[in-house]
Protein backbone atom coordinates (compact mmCIF):
# COMPACT_ATOMS: atom_id res chain seq x y z
CA UNK A 1 0.00 0.00 0.00
CA UNK A 2 1.33 3.50 -1.38
CA UNK A 3 1.94 5.74 2.24
CA UNK A 4 1.89 9.25 2.26
CA UNK A 5 5.00 9.39 4.49
CA UNK A 6 6.86 5.61 5.22
CA UNK A 7 5.97 2.09 5.63
CA UNK A 8 6.27 -0.16 8.15
CA UNK A 9 8.20 -3.32 7.83
CA UNK A 10 6.85 -5.97 6.04
CA UNK A 11 5.04 -8.81 7.97
CA UNK A 12 5.11 -12.13 7.22
CA UNK A 13 3.42 -13.57 4.28
CA UNK A 14 -0.21 -14.59 5.34
CA UNK A 15 -2.30 -17.16 3.32
CA UNK A 16 -3.70 -16.47 0.52
CA UNK A 17 -7.30 -14.14 0.38
CA UNK A 18 -10.08 -16.56 -0.82
CA UNK A 19 -11.27 -13.53 -1.98
CA UNK A 20 -8.77 -12.57 -4.32
CA UNK A 21 -7.09 -15.42 -5.14
CA UNK A 22 -7.52 -17.17 -8.98
CA UNK A 23 -5.29 -19.86 -8.70
CA UNK A 24 -3.31 -21.61 -6.30
CA UNK A 25 -0.67 -20.03 -4.89
CA UNK A 26 -1.33 -16.97 -7.12
CA UNK A 27 -2.59 -13.42 -5.54
CA UNK A 28 -4.31 -10.84 -7.79
CA UNK A 29 -3.93 -7.24 -7.00
CA UNK A 30 -7.99 -6.04 -8.43
CA UNK A 31 -7.98 -2.08 -8.29
CA UNK A 32 -10.83 -2.18 -5.58
CA UNK A 33 -10.35 -5.10 -2.73
CA UNK A 34 -12.90 -7.30 -1.80
CA UNK A 35 -12.24 -9.16 1.18
CA UNK A 36 -15.04 -7.72 3.45
CA UNK A 37 -17.83 -9.80 1.05
CA UNK A 38 -19.45 -12.15 3.42
CA UNK A 39 -20.32 -14.60 1.04
CA UNK A 40 -16.35 -14.75 0.39
CA UNK A 41 -15.08 -15.02 3.92
CA UNK A 42 -13.45 -18.11 4.89
CA UNK A 43 -12.47 -17.70 8.89
CA UNK A 44 -11.17 -20.78 10.88
CA UNK A 45 -13.68 -22.19 13.41
CA UNK A 46 -10.91 -22.36 15.76
CA UNK A 47 -11.54 -18.29 16.85
CA UNK A 48 -14.17 -16.55 15.80
CA UNK A 49 -12.82 -12.49 14.90
CA UNK A 50 -14.01 -9.58 17.63
CA UNK A 51 -15.17 -6.13 15.75
CA UNK A 52 -11.56 -4.71 15.58
CA UNK A 53 -10.66 -7.36 13.45
CA UNK A 54 -9.91 -8.12 10.13
CA UNK A 55 -13.06 -11.66 8.61
CA UNK A 56 -10.02 -12.62 6.60
CA UNK A 57 -6.16 -12.61 8.31
CA UNK A 58 -7.92 -12.36 12.19
CA UNK A 59 -5.53 -9.24 12.05
CA UNK A 60 -5.70 -5.97 14.20
CA UNK A 61 -7.30 -3.19 12.05
CA UNK A 62 -4.64 -0.94 12.28
CA UNK A 63 -4.28 0.89 8.71
CA UNK A 64 -6.59 3.35 6.76
CA UNK A 65 -7.34 2.22 2.67
CA UNK A 66 -7.77 6.43 1.46
CA UNK A 67 -8.83 4.72 -1.93
CA UNK A 68 -11.85 2.81 -0.15
CA UNK A 69 -12.38 4.91 2.74
CA UNK A 70 -11.94 2.20 5.32
CA UNK A 71 -9.74 0.64 8.17
CA UNK A 72 -7.67 -2.56 6.71
CA UNK A 73 -5.35 -4.86 8.56
CA UNK A 74 -1.22 -4.71 7.88
CA UNK A 75 -2.03 -8.06 5.80
CA UNK A 76 -4.43 -5.97 3.45
CA UNK A 77 -2.31 -3.30 3.06
CA UNK A 78 1.11 -4.71 2.45
CA UNK A 79 1.02 -7.97 0.43
CA UNK A 80 -2.43 -8.31 0.02
CA UNK A 81 -5.23 -6.77 -2.49
CA UNK A 82 -4.72 -3.26 -0.83
CA UNK A 83 -1.44 -2.90 -1.38
CA UNK A 84 -1.88 -0.83 -4.89
CA UNK A 85 -4.25 1.63 -2.87
CA UNK A 86 -3.30 5.45 -0.83
CA UNK A 87 -2.96 4.41 2.96
CA UNK A 88 -1.48 4.36 6.08
CA UNK A 89 -1.15 3.88 9.49
CA UNK A 90 -4.82 4.62 11.73
CA UNK A 91 -2.40 7.41 13.75
CA UNK A 92 -1.45 9.04 10.53
CA UNK A 93 -4.86 9.00 9.29
CA UNK A 94 -6.46 10.49 12.19
CA UNK A 95 -4.07 13.11 12.52
CA UNK A 96 -4.37 13.86 9.06
CA UNK A 97 -8.60 14.58 9.42
CA UNK A 98 -7.81 16.43 12.60
CA UNK A 99 -5.03 18.92 10.49
CA UNK A 100 -7.94 18.74 7.79
CA UNK A 101 -10.67 19.93 10.37
CA UNK A 102 -8.86 22.51 11.90
CA UNK A 103 -7.83 23.84 8.19
CA UNK A 104 -11.63 24.13 7.53
CA UNK A 105 -12.07 25.54 11.00
CA UNK A 106 -9.48 28.56 10.29
CA UNK A 107 -10.51 29.14 6.52
CA UNK A 108 -14.34 29.12 7.92
CA UNK A 109 -13.03 32.21 10.83
CA UNK A 110 -10.78 33.83 8.26
CA UNK A 111 -13.54 34.60 5.85
CA UNK A 112 -16.08 35.41 8.58
CA UNK A 113 -13.71 37.70 10.01
CA UNK A 114 -13.17 39.56 6.98
CA UNK A 115 -16.82 39.81 6.27
CA UNK A 116 -17.34 41.38 9.19
CA UNK A 117 -14.56 43.79 9.45
CA UNK A 118 -16.13 45.14 5.84
CA UNK A 119 -20.00 45.31 7.74
CA UNK A 120 -18.03 47.41 10.11
CA UNK A 121 -16.26 49.26 8.16
CA UNK A 122 -19.13 49.79 6.40
CA UNK A 123 -21.70 49.92 9.01
CA UNK A 124 -19.45 52.90 10.66
CA UNK A 125 -19.22 54.83 7.40
CA UNK A 126 -23.01 54.86 6.78
CA UNK A 127 -23.70 56.01 10.49
CA UNK A 128 -21.07 59.23 9.65
CA UNK A 129 -22.96 60.32 6.38
CA UNK A 130 -26.08 59.59 8.22
CA UNK A 131 -24.74 61.75 11.55
CA UNK A 132 -23.63 64.61 8.93
CA UNK A 133 -27.18 64.66 7.19
CA UNK A 134 -28.86 65.02 9.97
CA UNK A 135 -26.54 67.75 11.44
CA UNK A 136 -27.34 69.71 8.41
CA UNK A 137 -30.67 69.68 8.85
CA UNK A 138 -31.10 70.37 12.14
CA UNK A 139 -28.45 73.39 11.03
CA UNK A 140 -30.79 74.65 7.93
CA UNK A 141 -33.54 74.23 10.80
CA UNK A 142 -31.81 76.67 12.98
CA UNK A 143 -30.85 78.91 10.35
CA UNK A 144 -34.78 78.83 8.86
CA UNK A 145 -36.23 79.27 12.04
CA UNK A 146 -33.46 82.64 12.54
CA UNK A 147 -34.78 83.92 9.21
CA UNK A 148 -38.23 83.73 9.30
CA UNK A 149 -38.09 85.59 13.06
CA UNK A 150 -36.31 88.06 11.73
CA UNK A 151 -38.97 88.15 8.38
CA UNK A 152 -41.61 88.31 10.81
CA UNK A 153 -39.95 91.08 12.43
CA UNK A 154 -39.30 93.35 9.14
CA UNK A 155 -43.22 92.26 8.27
CA UNK A 156 -44.30 93.98 11.42
CA UNK A 157 -42.52 97.07 10.97
CA UNK A 158 -43.47 97.30 7.75
CA UNK A 159 -47.35 96.61 8.58
CA UNK A 160 -46.83 99.55 11.27
CA UNK A 161 -45.39 102.02 9.22
CA UNK A 162 -47.87 101.72 6.63
CA UNK A 163 -50.70 101.83 8.59
CA UNK A 164 -49.49 104.57 10.65
CA UNK A 165 -48.55 106.54 7.46
CA UNK A 166 -52.47 105.44 5.51
CA UNK A 167 -54.19 106.90 9.21
CA UNK A 168 -51.97 109.64 10.53
CA UNK A 169 -50.83 111.48 7.05
CA UNK A 170 -53.78 113.73 5.04
CA UNK A 171 -53.60 113.44 1.00
CA UNK A 172 -51.28 116.05 0.44
CA UNK A 173 -48.72 114.20 2.34
CA UNK A 174 -49.34 110.94 1.18
CA UNK A 175 -49.31 111.90 -2.63
CA UNK A 176 -45.79 113.29 -1.42
CA UNK A 177 -44.46 110.15 0.03
CA UNK A 178 -45.94 107.71 -2.54
CA UNK A 179 -42.76 106.60 -3.86
CA UNK A 180 -41.72 105.32 -0.58
CA UNK A 181 -44.87 103.80 -0.01
CA UNK A 182 -44.18 101.41 -2.68
CA UNK A 183 -40.56 100.78 -1.84
CA UNK A 184 -41.71 99.53 1.77
CA UNK A 185 -44.56 97.22 0.08
CA UNK A 186 -41.82 95.55 -2.38
CA UNK A 187 -40.13 95.38 0.68
CA UNK A 188 -42.40 93.35 2.19
CA UNK A 189 -43.14 91.21 -1.07
CA UNK A 190 -39.87 90.50 -1.58
CA UNK A 191 -39.69 88.38 2.27
CA UNK A 192 -39.89 85.20 0.39
CA UNK A 193 -38.84 81.71 1.22
CA UNK A 194 -34.41 81.31 1.71
CA UNK A 195 -33.07 79.09 -1.36
CA UNK A 196 -31.86 76.25 0.61
CA UNK A 197 -34.71 75.50 1.82
CA UNK A 198 -34.54 71.49 0.34
CA UNK A 199 -31.80 70.57 3.24
CA UNK A 200 -34.99 70.65 5.52
CA UNK A 201 -35.54 67.59 4.54
CA UNK A 202 -33.71 64.31 5.36
CA UNK A 203 -31.97 62.67 2.06
CA UNK A 204 -32.62 59.29 2.63
CA UNK A 205 -30.65 57.92 -0.42
CA UNK A 206 -27.61 58.79 1.86
CA UNK A 207 -27.85 55.88 3.47
CA UNK A 208 -27.58 53.93 0.43
CA UNK A 209 -24.76 51.09 0.39
CA UNK A 210 -24.22 49.09 -2.92
CA UNK A 211 -22.29 46.71 -0.82
CA UNK A 212 -24.74 46.33 1.73
CA UNK A 213 -27.67 46.13 -0.65
CA UNK A 214 -26.06 43.07 -2.31
CA UNK A 215 -25.07 41.49 1.17
CA UNK A 216 -28.67 41.51 2.35
CA UNK A 217 -30.04 40.48 -1.27
CA UNK A 218 -27.68 37.23 -1.27
CA UNK A 219 -28.40 36.63 2.41
CA UNK A 220 -32.46 36.95 1.83
CA UNK A 221 -31.82 35.21 -1.80
CA UNK A 222 -30.30 31.81 0.46
CA UNK A 223 -32.14 32.32 3.28
CA UNK A 224 -35.69 32.55 2.11
CA UNK A 225 -36.38 28.87 1.70
CA UNK A 226 -40.28 29.08 0.53
CA UNK A 227 -41.68 31.29 -2.53
CA UNK A 228 -45.28 32.73 -2.67
CA UNK A 229 -47.53 30.27 -3.63
CA UNK A 230 -49.19 32.84 -5.98
CA UNK A 231 -52.53 32.76 -8.44
CA UNK A 232 -53.06 34.50 -11.45
CA UNK A 233 -56.60 36.51 -11.61
CA UNK A 234 -58.20 35.53 -14.34
CA UNK A 235 -60.12 38.75 -14.10
CA UNK A 236 -56.98 40.19 -15.46
CA UNK A 237 -56.20 38.58 -18.21
CA UNK A 238 -55.87 39.72 -21.66
CA UNK A 239 -57.65 37.46 -24.68
CA UNK A 240 -54.50 36.74 -26.35
CA UNK A 241 -53.52 34.87 -23.26
CA UNK A 242 -54.51 31.17 -21.84
CA UNK A 243 -54.79 30.01 -18.08
CA UNK A 244 -54.15 27.08 -16.30
CA UNK A 245 -56.48 25.13 -14.77
CA UNK A 246 -53.79 25.71 -11.69
CA UNK A 247 -53.78 29.60 -12.35
CA UNK A 248 -50.21 29.91 -12.38
CA UNK A 249 -49.26 29.13 -15.99
CA UNK A 250 -49.84 31.29 -19.01
CA UNK A 251 -49.64 30.84 -22.63
CA UNK A 252 -49.91 32.63 -25.11
CA UNK A 253 -52.55 32.47 -28.07
CA UNK A 254 -51.63 34.11 -31.61
CA UNK A 255 -55.56 34.07 -32.32
CA UNK A 256 -57.84 35.66 -29.84
CA UNK A 257 -59.75 32.90 -29.67
CA UNK A 258 -60.39 33.17 -25.85
CA UNK A 259 -64.19 34.41 -25.13
CA UNK A 260 -63.48 36.29 -21.62
CA UNK A 261 -66.48 38.58 -20.87
CA UNK A 262 -65.26 42.17 -20.71
CA UNK A 263 -64.71 43.53 -17.04
CA UNK A 264 -62.95 46.68 -15.95
CA UNK A 265 -60.27 44.49 -14.51
CA UNK A 266 -59.26 42.73 -17.85
CA UNK A 267 -56.36 43.84 -19.78
CA UNK A 268 -57.60 45.65 -23.21
CA UNK A 269 -54.49 45.74 -25.47
CA UNK A 270 -51.21 44.46 -23.60
CA UNK A 271 -51.22 40.44 -23.67
CA UNK A 272 -50.97 41.59 -19.43
CA UNK A 273 -51.63 39.72 -16.78
CA UNK A 274 -51.38 40.25 -12.65
CA UNK A 275 -51.73 38.43 -9.63
CA UNK A 276 -54.40 37.73 -7.39
CA UNK A 277 -52.94 37.81 -3.83
CA UNK A 278 -51.69 41.52 -2.98
CA UNK A 279 -48.81 42.52 -0.66
CA UNK A 280 -48.49 45.64 1.44
CA UNK A 281 -46.14 44.86 3.94
CA UNK A 282 -43.08 42.18 4.47
CA UNK A 283 -40.71 40.29 2.49
CA UNK A 284 -42.14 38.89 -0.32
CA UNK A 285 -40.29 36.70 -3.58
CA UNK A 286 -41.77 34.75 -6.14
CA UNK A 287 -40.04 32.54 -9.25
CA UNK A 288 -41.48 32.24 -12.85
CA UNK A 289 -40.16 29.66 -15.13
CA UNK A 290 -39.36 31.57 -18.45
CA UNK A 291 -37.33 29.03 -20.05
CA UNK A 292 -40.04 28.32 -23.03
CA UNK A 293 -40.34 31.89 -23.83
CA UNK A 294 -38.47 34.51 -25.88
CA UNK A 295 -40.85 37.52 -25.45
CA UNK A 296 -42.25 37.98 -21.52
CA UNK A 297 -42.45 40.53 -18.89
CA UNK A 298 -41.65 39.34 -15.27
CA UNK A 299 -42.51 42.08 -12.43
CA UNK A 300 -44.99 44.00 -10.15
CA UNK A 301 -47.34 46.30 -10.37
CA UNK A 302 -50.44 48.30 -8.25
CA UNK A 303 -53.27 47.39 -8.22
CA UNK A 304 -54.57 50.47 -10.19
CA UNK A 305 -52.24 50.33 -13.11
CA UNK A 306 -55.00 51.72 -15.71
CA UNK A 307 -56.35 48.23 -17.74
CA UNK A 308 -57.89 50.17 -21.18
CA UNK A 309 -56.47 51.34 -24.35
CA UNK A 310 -53.02 51.26 -25.79
CA UNK A 311 -51.26 53.79 -24.19
CA UNK A 312 -48.18 53.75 -21.67
CA UNK A 313 -50.59 54.23 -19.18
CA UNK A 314 -51.17 50.69 -19.40
CA UNK A 315 -48.23 48.87 -20.38
CA UNK A 316 -45.70 46.78 -17.67
CA UNK A 317 -42.68 49.31 -17.27
CA UNK A 318 -44.29 52.58 -18.91
CA UNK A 319 -45.44 54.52 -16.28
CA UNK A 320 -45.17 54.50 -12.48
CA UNK A 321 -47.42 52.23 -11.03
CA UNK A 322 -45.30 49.22 -12.32
CA UNK A 323 -41.36 47.14 -12.34
CA UNK A 324 -40.53 44.43 -14.91
CA UNK A 325 -37.65 42.59 -16.29
CA UNK A 326 -38.41 41.53 -19.75
CA UNK A 327 -36.70 39.66 -22.37
CA UNK A 328 -37.49 39.97 -26.15
CA UNK A 329 -35.37 37.34 -28.49
CA UNK A 330 -31.71 38.00 -27.56
CA UNK A 331 -32.25 41.54 -25.46
CA UNK A 332 -32.99 41.71 -21.58
CA UNK A 333 -34.18 45.14 -19.95
CA UNK A 334 -35.47 46.30 -16.89
CA UNK A 335 -37.96 49.01 -17.04
CA UNK A 336 -39.48 51.86 -14.78
CA UNK A 337 -41.94 54.86 -15.55
CA UNK A 338 -40.77 54.53 -19.15
CA UNK A 339 -36.65 54.51 -18.30
CA UNK A 340 -35.10 51.34 -20.03
CA UNK A 341 -32.33 49.76 -19.28
CA UNK A 342 -30.59 47.18 -21.45
CA UNK A 343 -28.62 44.51 -19.69
CA UNK A 344 -25.33 42.76 -20.45
CA UNK A 345 -26.24 38.96 -18.79
CA UNK A 346 -23.89 35.98 -19.15
CA UNK A 347 -26.34 33.78 -19.52
CA UNK A 348 -30.07 33.03 -20.24
CA UNK A 349 -31.82 33.03 -17.25
CA UNK A 350 -34.49 29.80 -17.32
CA UNK A 351 -36.09 31.01 -13.56
CA UNK A 352 -36.95 34.59 -12.63
CA UNK A 353 -37.32 35.44 -9.11
CA UNK A 354 -38.85 38.41 -8.18
CA UNK A 355 -38.16 39.97 -4.54
CA UNK A 356 -40.13 42.73 -2.31
CA UNK A 357 -39.36 44.39 0.76
CA UNK A 358 -42.44 46.49 1.32
CA UNK A 359 -41.19 48.17 3.95
CA UNK A 360 -37.86 48.51 3.04
CA UNK A 361 -38.88 49.79 -0.24
CA UNK A 362 -36.61 47.76 -2.27
CA UNK A 363 -37.38 45.03 -5.64
CA UNK A 364 -34.68 42.74 -6.91
CA UNK A 365 -34.93 40.75 -9.56
CA UNK A 366 -32.46 37.78 -9.70
CA UNK A 367 -31.37 34.46 -11.47
CA UNK A 368 -33.37 31.82 -9.06
CA UNK A 369 -30.75 29.14 -10.87
CA UNK A 370 -27.30 30.82 -10.13
CA UNK A 371 -28.99 33.07 -6.96
CA UNK A 372 -27.06 35.99 -9.15
CA UNK A 373 -28.83 39.34 -8.83
CA UNK A 374 -29.72 40.57 -11.69
CA UNK A 375 -31.14 44.14 -10.99
CA UNK A 376 -32.73 46.30 -8.33
CA UNK A 377 -34.53 49.03 -7.91
CA UNK A 378 -35.21 51.48 -4.27
CA UNK A 379 -38.69 52.75 -3.95
CA UNK A 380 -41.33 53.88 -1.43
CA UNK A 381 -44.69 51.98 -2.02
CA UNK A 382 -47.75 53.58 -1.49
CA UNK A 383 -50.38 51.32 -2.44
CA UNK A 384 -50.85 46.96 -2.19
CA UNK A 385 -48.67 45.46 -4.75
CA UNK A 386 -49.50 42.23 -6.89
CA UNK A 387 -46.99 39.89 -9.46
CA UNK A 388 -47.37 41.46 -12.84
CA UNK A 389 -46.68 39.20 -15.66
CA UNK A 390 -47.04 39.53 -19.71
CA UNK A 391 -45.95 36.94 -22.49
CA UNK A 392 -45.96 37.04 -26.34
CA UNK A 393 -44.32 34.05 -27.23
CA UNK A 394 -44.70 30.33 -25.84
CA UNK A 395 -45.73 30.03 -22.13
CA UNK A 396 -44.37 30.99 -18.23
CA UNK A 397 -45.48 30.04 -14.89
CA UNK A 398 -45.55 30.63 -11.25
CA UNK A 399 -43.25 27.75 -9.88
CA UNK A 400 -43.58 27.17 -6.05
Amino acid sequence: MSQPESEPPEPDQPAACPSCQQEEGELSRPPCCTCRRPDLQQLPASRAPECSDCPIHRGQEGWFCYTEGRLVCAHCAIPGPCSSHLGTTIGEAAERMRANASGARELIIQRLNFIREICENEEQRLLEVIHDEEEQVQQSILTQKTYWMESQQKLVDIKNYLVDTLTKMDDSALLKRQQEIFERAEEAEGILEPVDSNKLNFNLSCAHSHLLGNLWASAAMICIADTEDLHIDEKTLHTSLMLSESKKRLTFVKKKVQLYPDCPERFEHWPNALGLESFQSGLHTWTVDVRNSCAYKVGLAYGCLPRKGSSHESRLGYNSSSWVFSRYDEEYTVAHDGQLKTLDLLRCPKLIGVMVDYDGGEILFYDADACAIIHSYRTKFVRPIHAALAVADESIAIVH
